[in-house]
């Protein structure tokens, strides 16, 4: 991919066009305050707005016995997220990091395989799924903070993370935005709200949301390019039912994608790269990451009367991926030199059908409040993987100075796809909530869930001993929740809850191998323990929330001391720490938003090369993480940000020889109102041009990008 010129001193910022219609006269429409198109200083928490990601029930944050938290779209706006990870910073103790292969994300001392990432609260049950999209499609994530599997599935000691899609309203509105800047980038966003026919009640409201972005990389020969597409028509079909059809696409294709910088040798110790390599590429001339989902739901609402509501949600997934790329580099003993390796050719295809049935009632029990939840949930997903892979090395090349070679001219590489294994998991689940008042300021919030998941794997190559033809396991967990709410004043409550989980024990069911399926019978377990409290404070000027954690993992999958081929289901790993999280709108002018994390993650038994690593911390799990978010409006039409991240120290294996430091990164903003529905925004990520590994193997650093800006014009109509 070649690159397009830019000089960054020309163009420090970056870009955008927001575009909102005034409503007609005569349509039924809530007030809307409108304050312009610049993004909005940060303030205050978000404690008081629903949230599904913690409850069925439609609880706040406030309402809720666990760590929740919401990142709305003025949120999102105001720090220029662009896409899904960079929003994950605003959620205490979250990391991440978008290696083509490997969708890494930290929370509460748990990997990836441990955290469940939802789109709508749909669970694809594959990490890559969770890809970073453009924030553009996007109306708020939010998330909960530990054992969540009682409300979306097995997958989810650490935690989960919704994202949810922007929807047709009923409203007129429409948003545009062009953004520019360094290496190369061209964007392009576009959002329009309208009322096609109908009225009132039987209206019918379309929503089209649509992004494409095309760049460079700031690592040699690569660049990406994508298009991001969410479309939704709501339909009054009455005064009591609403329908929702929603359809999204997400095409990425990345170009000669980067897979990692050598460490230097010795690889021990404190891990470091060779600065003269930090823009380097080492992949194949012509590798590709590419993959283009499809999705499509139909959202049934019903109001049935003033207690009870009835939502069906039926779905269906469809994503293809393809992977050619030679993946691994190491620096030879002298560190003269880079030998390539991993060389793999792989396409992934992936359907998933499912229908959830949610009921809500709002009742009483022995004369106080009892508020129920009732909900059926069923899919199917299938996934059919095509690997081809080499043992080899390509030999070594010039670390500084090199061509190489096209994927389909290394020896023994061929563009045939010969299919490896179907995996199909089958899903049926049903599961309660409930909230009572058991005294005026005090609420019992439980909830119980129970899943039948059967796993089929179906042989498409050679049958053996170790892979046979076909093989199936079955599993039934039950996970649950159980927490008091205690309303202190009318803007302060305290917590307590105790919650559990379910993990498979070595990775994704959806991916699993023959080995994994033989030899791992059952799922893991997880518990939590938890205490916090949320408040407004300062006369309304504040808010903040603190919650301290302790979660057990059991049954995780480690070497069989008696036959280091095998694995038994006698690991256990922990985790325990604290979240801070504050919000303050002092003036009218500054606004600051907080949060800080500790946590000690490590395993309690665990064992690799017939060593035990009890005691030892997680890979990529740093002990602490925080971020501080400062807003001040110069004048009502210029507002400034700064943000700061501290993410710390982490090691590359679970052995822990090998590290990599904490690091801070430092974001400028500036916004130019230049009329009510017309502003500049400019932007500089890493304005230090700090070097930072984002995720640290046992030959590579994943880098963070270095200084970049952009400029955006954002246009409101």
């Amino acid at each position: 991919m070649t690159s397009t010129p830019f000089h960054a001193a020309a163009l420090p910022f970056a870009l955008a066009l927001t575009c909102t219609a005034p409503a007609r006269a005569d349509e039924p429409l809530p007030t809307v305050e409108i304050t312009g198109t610049a993004p909005r200083a940060n303030g205050k928490l978000n404690l008081d707005t629903a949230s599904a990601a913690g409850s069925r029930l439609g609880l706040t944050p406030r309402e809720t016995p666990a760590s929740v938290t919401l990142v709305e779209r003025a949120t999102i706006d105001a720090r220029g997220a662009q896409d899904t990870q960079e929003i994950l910073r605003a959620i205490p103790g979250v990391t991440a990091h978008n290696a083509p292969g490997n969708i890494g994300v930290s929370y509460r001392g748990f990997g990836s395989g441990s955290v469940s990432q939802l789109f709508n609260g749909i669970n694809v049950q594959y990490a890559i799924a969770a890809r970073p999209v453009d924030s553009w499609i996007y109306e708020r994530v939010e998330a909960i903070g530990g054992p969540s599997s009682f409300l979306f599935g097995a997958g989810a000691v650490g935690g989960s993370i919704n994202y949810i899609t922007r929807l047709a309203e009923r409203r007129n509105a429409g948003q545009a935005q062009l953004r520019l800047g360094t290496n190369g980038l061209k964007e392009a966003s576009v959002g329009l709200n309208r009322q096609i026919g109908g009225a009132a009640d039987a209206g019918h409201y379309l929503r089209i949301d649509l992004n494409h972005r095309d760049a460079d990389s700031w690592i040699d020969g690569s660049g990406a390019r994508s298009t991001q597409l969410a479309a939704s028509l709501l339909s009054g079909l009455g005064p009591r039912v609403t329908h929702t059809l929603a359809y999204e696409l997400q095409d990425e294709d990345v170009a000669r994608p980067y897979w990692g910088t050598p460490l230097r040798n010795p690889v021990a110790g404190r891990a470091r790269i060779d600065p003269a390599t930090r823009f380097k590429n080492y992949n194949s001339a012509d590798g590709v990451y590419a993959q283009r989902v499809h999705w499509l739901r139909s959202v049934t609402e019903w109001r049935a009367s003033a207690q009870l509501e009835l939502t069906n949600t039926a779905y269906a997934y469809d994503a293809v991926r393809d992977y050619r790329n030679v993946e691994t580099y190491r620096f030879n003993p002298a560190s003269t030199a880079v030998a390539r390796s991993g060389i793999l050719l792989q396409h992934h295809e992936q359907r998933m059908l499912g229908n959830r049935l949610d009921a809500t009632y709002k009742g009483a029990l022995a004369g106080r409040r009892s508020d129920w939840a009732l909900g059926i949930d069923v899919s199917v997903n299938k996934q059919t993987r095509f690997p081809t892979s080499l043992a080899s090395t390509l030999g070594e090349v010039d670390p500084y100075a090199f061509a190489t070679e096209r994927f389909f001219d290394i020896p023994g590489m061929s563009p045939v796809l010969r299919p490896d294994r179907d995996n199909k998991v089958s899903t049926r689940a049903v599961y309660l909530e409930n909230r009572t008042a058991v005294a005026p300021s005090l609420h019992l919030v439980t909830a119980l869930r129970h899943e039948r998941i059967a796993l089929g794997l179906v042989n498409r190559r050679e049958i053996s001993a170790a892979s046979p033809a076909s093989f199936a396991r079955r599993y039934r967990p039950t996970t649950g929740r159980a927490g008091l709410v205690w309303d202190l004043a009318p803007a302060a409550s305290a917590y307590i809850q105790y919650a559990t989980a379910a993990d498979p024990p070595s990775g994704v069911l959806s991916t699993a191998s023959f080995a994994d399926v033989r030899n791992n019978s059952e799922l893991t377990t997880g518990r939590q323990g938890e205490i916090g409290a949320k408040l407004d404070f300062w006369q309304g000027k504040g808010s903040a929330t603190v919650a301290a954690y302790r979660i057990e993992r059991k049954n995780i999958a480690s070497q069989d001391p008696d036959n280091r081929a095998l694995t038994v289901l006698v690991g256990e790993q922990s985790a325990k720490g604290v979240e801070l999280a504050l919000g303050l709108q002092p003036t009218r002018q500054w606004s600051v938003q907080a949060n800080l994390t500790r946590v000690d993650a490590q395993y309690e038994h665990y064992r690799q090369g017939a060593v035990s690593l009890a005691g030892k911390t997680p890979a990529n799990t740093p002990r602490s993480v925080a971020n501080l978010w400062l807003g001040y409006a110069v004048t009502p039409g210029i507002k400034a940000s700064v943000g700061l991240r501290r993410v710390g120290s982490v090691y590359a294996d679970a052995a822990n020889s090998i590290g990599w430091p904490a690091y801070t990164l430092l974001d400028l903003g500036l916004s130019y109102q230049l009329s009510g529905d017309v502003a500049l925004v400019g932007r500089v990520r890493n304005a230090g041009d700090r070097v930072h590994a984002v995720n640290l193997g046992a030959s590579m650093a994943y880098l963070g990008a270095p200084r970049t800006a952009d400029l955006a014009l954002r246009v409101a109509f």
